[in-house]
């Protein structure tokens, strides 16, 4: 039965990107020795590697900021535990008043170089399982100085970030960034901590980040009675916060043109303004 449900997770989220995914952007081959150096220089940086245990497994996780500020769980992109999921992390930890940001590597070490690889890679996640690795991160981080917690995720992070709301009791608040979780993992209307949601208005993924999946995201978080806000970006489609130049360059690759560092960093502001809200001691 619980192998049933995993399939189904997996192949829910599946459907809502091959489904969206312009033919061309199953060939990126040209930046595939590029995204590989960047992803092992990016390896170290200003990180600190922990080992987190859940279970009977363990995973690798990525942290950086003040020791004792709130912690916030920075969930991965359907890319893994690459350069821009980590560019995010450094961001957060440098907004005011400080944040404690912890990547969990939830691919346990792989990353896709290209979108065949990172849809084979999301295919393959076990959603239930992830949503165990977010909640050992939340814990590791309360036990190791943040006084309150708070989750962040974007693509399949951010749809696992919502997921966190409902099933981990532990997490103080939410920002997801273009991401839906699918019905047969969580139900938003069930949240139990606050939400702050993000959409791209030209975002094409049918379902899972779309106008339509946002528009539905708000009325189930009406439904649900926390505190919630849902913020459209016109003009943007999927991953507009994806800023470095690999980023960028990736995006225009999947057809994703756009630029709008003005959206972005209102975003940001956003961000900034309901994790300082809802973790303050």
């Amino acid at each position: 039965m619980l192998a049933a449900v995993a399939v189904n997770l997996r192949s829910a989220a599946s459907r809502a990107f091959s489904k969206s995914l312009p033919n061309s952007t199953f060939s990126l081959s040209p930046l595939r020795s590029r995204f590989s150096i960047r992803a092992m220089a990016d390896s170290a940086g200003p990180f600190k590697k922990v080992q987190i245990q859940r279970d009977d497994t363990a995973f690798d996780a990525y942290i950086v900021g003040k020791e004792d500020a709130p912690g916030i769980v920075v969930l991965q992109e359907w890319w893994g535990v690459d350069f821009e999921i980590k560019n995010h992390a450094v961001k957060i930890s440098e907004l005011a008043p400080g944040f404690k940001a912890l990547i969990p590597d939830l691919y346990r070490g792989k990353v896709g170089l290209d979108v065949a690889e990172a849809q084979h890679l999301m295919d393959g996640l076990d959603w239930q399982g992830a949503v165990k690795d977010i909640q050992a991160s939340v814990n590791w981080l309360k036990a190791n100085g943040s006084k309150k917690v708070g989750v962040t995720g974007f693509c399949m992070g951010g749809a696992l970030s919502i997921a966190s709301s409902v099933l981990v009791p532990e997490v103080d608040a939410v920002v997801a960034f273009y991401g839906v979780p699918s019905s047969e993992l969580a139900d938003p209307a069930q949240a139990k901590a606050p939400i702050q949601a993000h959409f791209g208005e030209l975002d094409s993924f049918v379902g899972f980040s779309d106008v339509t999946a946002a528009k539905s995201l708000e009325e189930k978080l009406k439904a649900s009675g926390v505190p919630y806000e849902v913020h459209l970006y016109p003009g943007n489609a999927h991953a507009f916060m994806n800023r470095s130049e690999d980023g960028v360059k990736r995006r225009k690759g999947m057809g994703m043109p756009d630029e709008d560092e003005a959206a972005v960093q209102l975003a940001w502001s956003r961000f900034q303004s309901w994790m300082t809200r809802h973790l303050s001691a």
